[in-house]
């Protein structure tokens, strides 16, 4: 039988290693494992992830990533001690976890899902030159990144190495030397919110346990929540402040960024079953603290605590307000505290928007039901979590995903008909079903409940789409893409459905194109608005497009997956549709 030929390939290879991981684990064996797999959630993969890696392998205290090329690999491990040099601040050397990273180019022997061969063998050599915390790279490396990244190596000399005939040259990369990584650039065209703006940055933990990032994560977007609760107040959503999380920021740039007036900061620090949570608020024109305040508590009392902290924001915020006009946020939060704490992280990583962290906010989730059964918001969010994996086909069994949803949502609803969420993802589902009575019941609830969450704002203009009433929709959908300047690619296709349903051409193929990876159905509706616009030569391109993806698409198959009440916009559609060439 004859043997497959063999595979190279030139590539970055990164090995890195838990330094004294035998130590630690006797030591505190659980809260070891515990915290590494909180840094593999939190940092480590997202890097890896967001350059370009792929993880060979994992060891219990090390792993080996390949990466295309050497900026990638670089950049990927030069955030991951830095964050790591951050998060042990605050934490006794002893129980410290550290890592020493090796970077390597070479040709390497691709075999099934490993990869083999002396480019990765001196990668693991580097690895053990490092010193803890640090990265070690070969000659090759350094000359690769030398007027590519801005990083100062320091000569090591020529090192032996076990299983390599010969000594090769190592360069430590000098980490304490590195620039403080840029902030995130403000959006652009970012207009003046007004005197009640306000962008709440990411509370950051000071619980000296990296376990706790999740807590700090979750009570942020619930103090975010309620305050969007309130009509008279315009707040950033969660998914624009975020960007700036373990960064060091400029108040005063943040404002610029967002267009506000006030900014909130402030920092979480749990022990036991007490944590203490110290908040200040300031008007970034003047950079002047307005109000500062530390709230020490049980954890059993951290809705009340939540609460208190939103309302004198919110009192404060509305400035020559009366108080008693300030409406203390309603909730029916759990008395379990673990069910809580299960609950916010599933909300972390619903976030990540990615098949495996969606998994695993499942599993979460689930664990906040059984904890406590009557919980509703865990209901809801256990539907908008499944819900995302029903969109992007993440789930086995559709329908059974589809009749999760339905279910957790009609639960949640009978304990608590108060939660937006609730409401804004049966609107959704409503919408699917072309009940546009019954999404407007809840889109109207969840808008009442929660009028600045940039999700609802935005499902309201795609509701009035659907209705024929596309000019309303333009303007509810502008609104949420300001409440949200880093909002998702998919509000872009929002406003682009609304303006071609509004006859406005040019405007809806300028939306469409701000879509980075446009599937068939963005270059149907790009065909179609660029026919209507008077460019034939424009739509062919994209219908070819159209049938290069599904060569069964047909018109009609397509507007079935539509959702418009008014049989004159179904009709128009179809006019654009035909008038694009496109198979009926």
């Amino acid at each position: 039988m004859q043997q497959p030929a063999v595979q190279r390939r030139l590539m970055a290879i990164v090995s890195a290693d838990m330094v004294g991981y035998s130590r630690l684990m006797e030591l505190d064996e659980a809260g070891t494992l515990a915290r590494l797999k909180t840094h593999r959630l939190e940092l480590i993969d997202p890097a890896i992830a967001k350059n370009h890696g792929r993880i060979v392998k994992t060891t219990g205290d090390g792993m080996l990533v390949e990466f295309v090329s050497a900026v990638d690999a670089a950049e990927c491990a030069v955030e991951v001690q830095r964050r790591m040099a951050r998060r042990n601040a605050d934490i006794e050397p002893e129980r410290q976890i550290r890592f020493r990273i090796g970077i390597n180019i070479g040709d390497v022997i691709i075999e099934e899902d490993d990869v083999l061969g002396d480019g990765v063998n001196i990668a693991a050599r580097l690895q053990t030159l490092a010193e803890p915390g640090g990265i070690s790279v070969s000659q090759s490396v350094r000359d690769e990144l030398a007027h590519k990244l801005d990083i100062r190596f320091e000569d090591q000399g020529e090192q032996p190495m076990k299983n390599i005939s010969r000594p090769l040259k190592v360069f430590r990369v000098v980490l304490d030397e590195l620039a403080a990584s840029p902030l995130p650039q403000p959006p652009p065209s970012v207009s003046d919110g007004g005197q009640n703006s306000i962008a709440v940055l990411p509370f950051v933990n000071m619980s000296g346990d990296p376990d706790q990032e999740f807590f700090a994560d979750g009570l942020t977007e619930d103090i975010i929540t309620a305050l969007s609760r309130f009509h008279d107040l315009l707040v950033i959503s969660r998914n624009s402040t975020f960007v700036y999380k373990g960064k060091a920021v400029n108040v005063q740039d943040v404002a610029k960024a967002f267009g506000v007036h006030y900014v909130v900061e402030g920092s979480v620090r749990k022990v036991g079953n007490r944590v203490r949570i110290t908040v200040q608020l300031i008007d970034a024109r003047t950079d002047r603290h307005i109000w500062a305040e530390r709230y020490d508590r049980e954890l059993a009392d951290i809705f009340a605590m939540q609460d208190e902290v939103t309302s004198s924001i919110v009192a404060t915020v509305s400035g020559r307000v009366e108080a008693a006009v300030v409406e203390r946020v309603q909730r029916n939060p759990t008395d379990n505290m673990r069910a809580y704490e299960c609950l916010l992280t599933a909300k972390v990583l619903h976030h990540r928007s990615t098949a495996d962290a969606n998994a695993e906010a499942q599993k979460m989730i689930e664990r906040a039901i059984e904890l406590d059964p009557k919980y509703a918001h865990a209901h809801a969010w256990r539907g908008c979590i499944v819900g995302q994996s029903w969109v992007y086909s993440w789930c086995g069994d559709r329908e059974k995903a589809w009749n999760t949803i339905v279910e957790e949502l009609g639960i949640a609803l009978n304990l608590d008909d108060d939660d937006s969420d609730v409401h804004r993802i049966l609107a959704a589902i409503n919408l699917n079903r072309g009940d546009h009575d019954m999404a407007r019941h809840h889109q109207e609830r969840a808008l009442a409940l929660n009028p600045n969450n940039d999700l609802i704002v935005v499902q309201q203009g795609e509701y009035l789409t659907w209705i024929g009433k596309p000019e309303e929709g333009i303007d509810w959908i502008r609104k949420a893409m300001r409440l949200n300047p880093h909002h998702p690619e998919r509000f872009w296709n929002h406003l682009g459905r609304a303006y071609f349903v509004a006859r406005k051409y040019p405007e809806a193929v300028e939306a469409f194109r701000h879509i980075s990876t446009p599937d068939k159905f963005h270059h149907a509706f790009l065909a179609a608005a660029l026919a209507m616009a008077g460019d034939p030569a424009a739509a062919e391109q994209h219908r070819k497009q159209v049938l290069a993806l599904d060569q069964t698409f047909t018109i009609e198959g397509y507007l079935a997956t539509l959702h418009y009440k008014r049989p004159e916009d179904a009709a128009h559609h179809r006019e654009a549709l035909l008038r694009a060439g496109l198979p009926q």
